[in-house]
């Protein structure tokens, strides 16, 4: 049975979707006011192994990744740049699609995005203002947590701390890993200088980030759903805010899984601008890896581990994986001494071992490694080619790195 460490109660826990062999899985996708980085590949790739692992044991993925397109961030960035937002998410997007595609990542076939989720967003605030949880201030709409039990679990946040006086934080995001004790913003009422906004059923003026993956989660999958991804910076407001405003909304439990995913480092430090040490793909490649080696290089720690990015880790990991499909690729011709039908099913078995272990997929293509490199010297049996063949496409369908 598959086991996933779920962030709510950090344990490992048998997985079982809500509907039998069907799963809705939610990806926190870019922010697109800026390019991702190799960093943000990381998670989206995490992601995909979950997803492609899924389908290899037969389940209906659902998935949503969504672009959050009208941020504050978003909003700053258009100003400083003489251009329109739209503008800006559209050059990001098709970074993201191209970088993706490069790498293996299978995306849905639509993207919702936060700029067309306006009136769901608008739907939730109205039922939460109706309900008494939302409230307006200065023609502002905030979230009073302390209307909603349970706020903060996912983190385990401790309630005791809250402050007694009125405390409202209204800017979308804040740096850092920080807890803002006190009430978040839904929807920012116009005002001079913003360049973007809508007329809407509640006034003039635009969705909070903290409303636009609820919004759109709603909108695509519904009120519950089975798995939330994200990355590790998630654990920190967002995701608990995410909690807060969908189960506010629906009287429904959101999730029953939280995946997060661990930060990739580069040379050991956090990437920044201010230490000029963010890497995108195309950095990478120009070093003379290509898109297989990063994937691999991506996937090879385990997701809930950092990961440090460098030229000596790098080359170490492309250099594994070249002699993986140079022995595949020795092992798929057919020569003497081939065991009878069965002996290559034992390597599914280790592989979805490994996998059924919080998607160890790293360590799943390791011991891959070992047992192929065993058949090619003659310490294990050698499967009938076609078998080990059709074996290998199976494991490839999740990994994607073989062939």
């Amino acid at each position: 049975m598959l086991k996933l460490y779920n962030s709510m109660g950090r344990s490992l826990q048998p997985f079982q979707p809500r509907e039998d062999r069907r799963v809705k899985i939610f990806t926190c996708g870019p922010s697109t006011y800026r390019r991702p980085h190799v960093g943000n590949y990381r998670t989206f790739l995490y992601e995909d192994i979950l997803v492609r692992y899924l389908e290899h044991l037969g389940y209906q993925v659902q998935r949503v990744i969504n672009f959050t397109d009208i941020e504050d961030k978003m909003l700053a960035e258009a100003v400083k740049l003489g251009t329109r937002p739209h503008q800006i998410a559209r050059d990001v997007a098709d970074h993201f699609f191209r970088e993706s595609s490069e790498l293996s990542i299978e995306l849905p076939t639509e993207i919702p995005r936060a700029s067309t989720s306006v009136d769901q967003a608008v739907k939730i605030i109205q039922d939460l203002l109706d309900k008494g949880i939302a409230y307006w201030h200065e023609g502002n709409v905030f979230f009073d947590p302390m209307k909603y039990e349970g706020f903060g679990r996912l983190f385990g946040l401790d309630m005791k701390r809250w402050p007694k006086n009125k405390v409202r934080f209204k800017r979308d995001t804040y740096r850092g890993r920080r807890w803002n004790r006190g009430d978040f913003i839904l929807w920012h009422g116009h005002e001079d200088g913003d360049i973007g906004a809508w007329h809407t059923e509640i006034g003039y003026g635009r969705p909070s980030w903290n409303i636009q993956d609820p919004a759109m989660v709603t909108e695509h999958l519904g009120p519950e759903i089975d798995i939330n991804c994200g990355g590790i910076d998630n654990i920190y407001r967002h995701h608990d805010y995410n909690i807060a405003v969908i189960e506010s909304f629906s009287g429904k439990r959101y999730a029953n899984f939280y995946l997060h995913g661990e930060h990739l480092l580069v040379g050991g430090t956090t990437m920044s601008k201010s230490r000029g040490n963010i890497l995108y793909p195309e950095d990478v490649y120009a070093w003379g890896y290509g898109p297989h080696h990063l994937r691999y290089f991506l996937i090879s720690t385990h997701y809930r581990k950092k990961l440090n990015l460098t030229r000596e880790s790098l080359d170490r990991r492309a250099r594994q994986l070249d002699e993986l499909r140079a022995r595949i690729a020795r092992l798929l011709k057919p020569g003497p001494g081939e065991a009878p039908a069965g002996q290559a099913a034992a390597l599914q078995q280790a592989f979805e071992a490994r996998m059924n272990d919080d998607l160890s997929i790293g360590a799943a293509l390791e011991d891959l490694d070992r047992a192929l490199r065993a058949m090619e010297t003659g310490k294990a049996p050698r499967p009938e080619v076609n078998e080990l063949r059709t074996v290998l496409e199976g494991i490839n369908s999740v990994a994607r790195v073989l062939f």
